[in-house]
């Protein structure tokens, strides 16, 4: 055993550590309020100054986190920073930074790579390192540890290294971090010791795994398992809906079955930063050792064609009114990539508004939660305010088009004024007036 761990883990069990957090986004920022909570003292480091700035001033700009927690955190000793120069202050450091796919879809760790580095510069004896963001397995041993070790410390001796998936489902207050069983792979015995130590503070249940890559191929499995099952829904929403059969209630019918099968929805595409780019990360690295991963392969066609299927719908409704997609006003409910959130990171609705721009629409959107679009990697030009959802805009739209079914919205009331609804996600069953309802 390392002997710089024993006093670690005393820090750990007496909560006198610092926990630092690199990146503030929608993992980082409710782990660094648990730990805060749990009375460890939390140091969270992100490149943007603008998030740095409202963090210490008591504002929050992730809605299931509002002002008087990150108050709540400032009162509990809880500082942001932007000085990446201040990593050696922290007995534990989690890195939490995005892992998006290039163009041509591979990944890029050029915020792990950079994170890594930033570590390294300041590394010091007893660290804790964990590497939180997803990412393909052996990242944590083939990526971030040669970049630690540059400096002449050895992990497991020196420092402690391990890799422990985030596990987060915004809008759900029962599946918060701190109610979640946390995965820990760590690069050696001692990491594990110490990873889990950590996070046995926060959590009701630590799950330890052998290593780093059992761990970061936990986190892969349980996104392709939703990317699979969704795309076959998917598929089954394309084929009934040619043979006139209502997959919702097919969906409904199947669920009555106590065992052997999980409800799955489909929908007008994936969203959310896990689920459309992270089984892509295991197709890519599963090519490097001679194998096709055809099921993540398939499910990506799938699941990517879904936003073209339904503006094809929106122009068949319009067309059915009389009216050609060049020149009609269409609003789009929801920007949000789920329900109830205000995080739109790979959200359909992007696509959507593109391809119905392109087609020459008149669009528009309403999110509650999302009060203006923000600059998007992909969609850099989309950028407009929320609309107000009254009765006399409903009335003025040729098409609303129900792509995030938000519980703020009054779907009686949308259908009411609305003279065509296209709904990608159920949201207007049992609405009496149905006849001006297309769902897709």
């Amino acid at each position: 055993m390392s002997d710089a761990l024993p006093a670690l883990l005393a820090r750990f069990a007496d909560r006198s550590a610092t926990v630092g957090i690199i990146g503030l986004g929608y993992v980082g920022l409710p782990l660094a309020r648990a730990f805060a909570a749990a009375g460890l003292r939390v140091l969270g480091f992100d490149i943007d100054p603008g998030k740095v700035a409202k963090l210490n001033a008591d504002r929050s700009y992730i809605k299931q986190i509002p002002d008087a927690a990150v108050a709540e955190m400032r009162g509990r000793g809880f500082e942001a920073t932007d000085r990446f120069d201040r990593l050696a202050e922290p007995d534990a450091v989690l890195v939490c930074v995005p892992t998006p796919l290039t163009e041509s879809r591979e990944p890029d760790l050029t915020y792990v790579s950079n994170s890594a580095r930033a570590i390294a510069a300041g590394l010091r004896r007893g660290q804790l390192v964990v590497l939180e963001s997803t990412t393909y397995p052996t990242t944590t041993r083939n990526v971030v540890l040669p970049l630690l070790e540059r400096g002449g410390l050895t992990a497991g001796r020196d420092f402690f290294l391990a890799f422990s998936p985030e596990r987060e489902d915004p809008g759900n207050p029962t599946h918060s971090v701190t109610c979640i069983p946390k995965v820990v792979g760590g690069l050696d015995a001692a990491s594990g010791d110490a990873a889990c130590a950590l996070y046995a503070t926060i959590v009701p249940k630590v799950v330890r795994v052998s290593t780093p890559e059992v761990a970061e191929a936990c986190k892969i499995l349980e996104n392709t398992y939703r990317a699979v099952n969704i795309a076959l829904v998917n598929e089954m929403k394309l084929l009934y809906d040619r043979m006139g059969i209502d997959v919702w209630e097919v969906i409904e019918a199947a669920k009555t079955k106590p065992f052997g099968y999980q409800a799955f929805y489909p929908g007008p595409g994936l969203g959310g930063h896990c689920i459309p780019l992270d089984p892509f990360y295991l197709t890519w690295v599963a090519r490097q050792y001679g194998f096709n991963t055809r099921f993540i392969e398939l499910a990506g066609e799938v699941n990517t064609a879904m936003p073209a299927f339904v503006v094809s719908k929106v122009a068949d409704a319009l067309n059915d009114a009389g009216k050609p997609v060049r020149g009609s006003k269409v609003l789009i409910l929801g920007m949000a990539y789920k329900k109830d959130v205000d995080d739109p990171r790979e959200s359909p609705g992007f696509e959507l508004m593109d391809l119905l721009l392109r087609k020459g629409a008149a669009v528009s959107y309403n999110d509650p939660h999302i009060p203006e679009l923000p600059r998007m990697r992909h969609w850099p030009h989309l950028h407009m305010a929320s609309t107000p959802l009254t009765a006399e805009n409903l009335a003025a739209q040729d098409c609303v088009l129900i792509a995030t079914d938000h519980t703020a919205y009054d779907y009686r009331f949308v259908a009411a004024h609305s003279r065509l609804v296209v709904d990608t996600r159920n949201a207007t069953r049992g609405v009496a007036d149905r006849e001006r309802v297309v769902r897709a």
